[in-house]
């Protein structure tokens, strides 16, 4: 009698692989996730198509109309439709330009921020013991440093520029992802389809990628989305005290810092880059609290 032997394939632990996929079919629906991204989109097309869309070039200067208020104020002219500022300089197509360094800044850190985290979580919360022990020690004597002063003080190391500034908040804010996602892990790794991984004989890597990876994917996603708006405001800040970009690169928080000294006379100039990086970071808060609630299955059970 021939015994039918199954095949490797076979013996992989039982885990719904379409989980993740229906959860993302369940953020589509959800407004927070609409809203927030279709604020994200905009931003990213302003970002990426800056050229076509601004209106003028950021770096002209009109000295017959400096401090011009917005086109439906009075005295406002349609070549200037947010107005200008002190140089004369299109107040709209700084705000457009501004976004591209807002939005690299953001992503690329927050990706940084998130590999780095991730990875250390994984191996204490997996692993536990002495590398656990050793991991939360650093990230408990690494929080203890106020998040801005370390910033700060990271890039009076580092010098001025895009690469320092992503990279002072990648060292700064890693251990947001680290903290959260190693009390995830731990719960994951008592999970019944790890301990069937491992007594099936799979090594800590294939577990820890193809088991535990993907169960803690949802909250990496939240996490990441939440960390491009923070990314977003550091540099906002970073920007403002002049530790950023140069001065001839449009950014945000650079303009605000120099149309302070005009606020009363021309309010406009501080206003509309603090609307355009409330509106941004308000997209990404809404996207990631709605991917939240959507891809966890605990939070989406008690929404229904």
């Amino acid at each position: 009698m021939s015994s039918s032997i199954p095949s490797s394939g076979a013996l992989e632990p039982s885990r719904p692989p379409s989980a993740l996929a229906e959860a993302l079919r369940q953020a589509v629906r959800s407004p927070r996730v609409v809203i927030g991204g279709a604020i994200v989109i905009a931003m990213a097309i302003c970002a990426v198509f800056a050229p076509q869309i601004a209106p003028n070039d950021p770096a002209n200067q009109d000295l017959l109309n400096m401090l011009l208020p917005p086109m439906w104020a009075e005295g406002g002219s349609a070549d200037y439709p947010f107005g200008t500022d002190s140089l004369g300089r299109c107040i709209l197509s700084q705000m457009i330009y501004g976004a591209r360094v807002a939005l690299v800044v953001g992503f690329v850190a927050a990706i940084g921020a998130m590999l780095l985290g991730t990875t250390l979580a994984l191996l204490a919360g997996y692993f536990g013991g002495w590398i656990d022990r050793a991991i939360s020690h650093l990230v408990d004597l690494w929080m203890s440093l106020p998040p801005v002063v370390l910033s700060v003080t990271l890039m009076v190391g580092f010098g001025t520029g895009v690469g320092n500034v992503i990279l002072a908040i990648v060292l700064v804010d890693w251990t947001r992802f680290c903290r959260v996602v190693r009390s995830e892990v731990m719960v994951v790794s008592r999970k019944d389809f790890v301990a069937a991984a491992k007594l099936l004989g799979f090594g800590n890597t294939r577990i820890i990628l193809r088991e535990i990876l993907p169960s803690v994917a949802p909250l990496i996603i939240t996490l990441f989305t939440l960390q491009v708006g923070i990314g977003i405001v550091v540099e906002a800040i970073l920007s403002f005290v002049g530790l950023s970009v140069p001065a001839d690169v449009p950014a945000w928080g650079q303009m605000i810092a120099q149309a302070r000294n005009y606020m009363y006379q021309a309010p406009w100039g501080i206003v509309l880059p603090i609307m355009a990086m409330f509106v941004t970071v308000l997209g990404f808060n809404l996207l990631g609290e709605g991917l939240r609630v959507t891809l966890d299955p605990r939070l989406r059970r008690r929404s229904i």
